[in-house]
């Protein structure tokens, strides 16, 4: 069942988005060679407490802590640990945040180091671009479906990228996972039709190599079967009648992401 959203529970979700991205801003600007995904989640979840409000993946059908930080050839999902990071890893920072009833999400993809792969900087800047023209699509009177064949067309079709199957974006609102379902991959003019007021987190999960993932011992971490690098962004949007309105932002982010010398920005 699609719970649509008044104007007025719109905008808690966006006070509850701003603090998703402040979050992972944060991160972004701790982010260096030598520093381990447990500190970047440690840091997360006390911004997102000191701003009032709780992790939403913490205790999420078990999930243990309070972001999802995926390495390399992790898609989603990955556990924050102690290994530290290390110039040219791709990171992958998820977050949730629920305040006044309602849950924020957003994610971004980062490239450690003052240089990187040219090819993981296309797929990195590649998955971003597909994000937007993904949001463009949701309008009312258009389809899921063409949100989805929009991501699909410019990753996989344009330049060969695997478009994860089993992993999709979703509605948000009261509860972190709604109806319906956002695959990345799809057919123009197939799917529910998007009427205004529809909240939906759109996030395109795009691998390097292959389609293909599988679960990692932990039950948790998503990882590409081959091994090669995956990408993911994320927006929440409200889907209105002649443009989206983009509940999150990157704007924080992105400020840190360029202030901070070991992270790679030139893609974006």
């Amino acid at each position: 069942m699609i719970i649509y959203k008044t104007r007025a529970q719109a905008e808690l979700i966006r006070e509850s988005c701003k603090i998703v991205n402040d979050a992972i801003a944060e991160a972004a600007k701790m982010l260096k060679p030598g520093i381990t995904t447990m500190q970047l989640d440690r840091r997360i979840e006390e911004y997102i407490r000191d701003c009032g409000a709780l992790p939403s993946f913490k205790g999420y059908n078990g999930y243990p802590y309070a972001s999802c930080i995926s390495v390399n050839d992790a898609v989603v999902h990955g556990f924050p640990n102690e290994e530290v990071l290390k110039e040219g890893d791709v990171v992958s920072v998820d977050v949730g945040a629920f305040k006044n009833n309602f849950h924020g999400d957003s994610a971004y993809t980062f490239i450690l180091g003052n240089t990187a792969d040219e090819k993981v900087a296309r797929l990195v800047r590649t998955t971003k671009e597909s994000l937007y023209l993904g949001i463009e699509k949701a309008v009312a009177g258009n389809r899921i479906g063409d949100i989805s064949h929009a991501i699909q067309q410019h990753t996989e079709r344009l330049f060969g990228y695997g478009v994860v199957r089993e992993l999709v974006g979703h509605g948000l609102g009261n509860n972190l996972h709604e109806d319906p379902q956002v695959p990345n991959y799809g057919k123009r003019g197939s799917g529910t039709i998007l009427k205004e007021g529809l909240v939906i987190a759109i996030e395109p999960m795009i691998n390097l190599g292959r389609k293909d993932v599988t679960t990692a011992s932990d039950g948790w971490t998503i990882l590409t079967r081959d091994g090669k690098p995956s990408a993911h962004f994320e927006h929440t949007v409200f889907v209105q009648k002649e443009k989206a309105d983009i509940l999150s932002s990157f704007d924080t982010i992105e400020k840190a992401e360029k202030e901070n010398s070991f992270l790679f920005s030139d893609y974006v």
